[in-house]
């Protein structure tokens, strides 16, 4: 299930957490780029990971569930991808991994692949879950993803939002912002999408 924050053109971005918690920070770290994208870019957060069962081969020669083809449609439908994900262990959470080894079959023009995609993530820590950050660009990458190199660590997300799932620090915001202006800009033109 996908939820439209704001409308307007393309580019199109799909938001998609890492956490599977409704209210985490990691959610909001996305509702909050709804505010922050160049102006008639429209963002989606995709919310079906906890559908998505844990990987068998076995169950993939019987036809993918119906939550991975609806992650993989929404990610085909989108111009870029944006990443909000948690630390847990030093790593990116095991269903978000779990997702993404059910979309990298087959490997060749994955969902993913050659899809622009950035990955943020926030924490209670002082580091804002910078190796699961890390951690997770390299498994896009391995994807065939073209990702970002910028990343944005939200520390302390206990109180790094506003009422309102802003960001409450106005440097950390305008972070974001750019961010998300390169993400918007690395979408295709409509054209090449068209063409692809």
């Amino acid at each position: 299930m996908t939820t439209t924050l704001s409308a307007g053109a393309p580019p199109r971005v799909l938001g998609i957490s890492g956490s599977l918690r409704r209210d985490s920070h990691n959610s909001r770290l996305l509702r909050a780029a709804g505010a922050l994208l160049p102006p008639g870019a429209e963002l989606e957060i995709w919310d079906g990971l906890k559908a998505i069962p844990p990987y068998d081969e076995d169950d993939e020669t019987a036809g993918r569930p119906a939550a991975v083809e609806e992650l993989d449609a929404a990610i085909r439908a989108a111009d870029v991808v944006l990443f909000a994900t948690p630390e847990y262990n030093h790593s990116l959470p095991g269903t978000l991994k779990n997702a993404l080894d059910w979309l990298s079959r087959p490997l060749a023009g994955n969902a993913l692949w050659r899809k622009p995609v950035a990955v943020v993530g926030a924490s209670t820590g002082l580091f804002g879950a910078v190796w699961a950050q890390a951690e997770l660009r390299k498994v896009l990458g391995a994807l065939g993803a073209e990702v970002l190199d910028g990343e944005l660590p939200v520390g302390l997300a206990d109180g790094a939002f506003t009422a309102d799932d802003g960001l409450a620090d106005a440097d950390l915001q305008a972070r974001y912002g750019g961010l998300l202006a390169e993400l918007a800009a690395a979408a295709p033109a409509p054209a090449l999408a068209a063409a692809a």
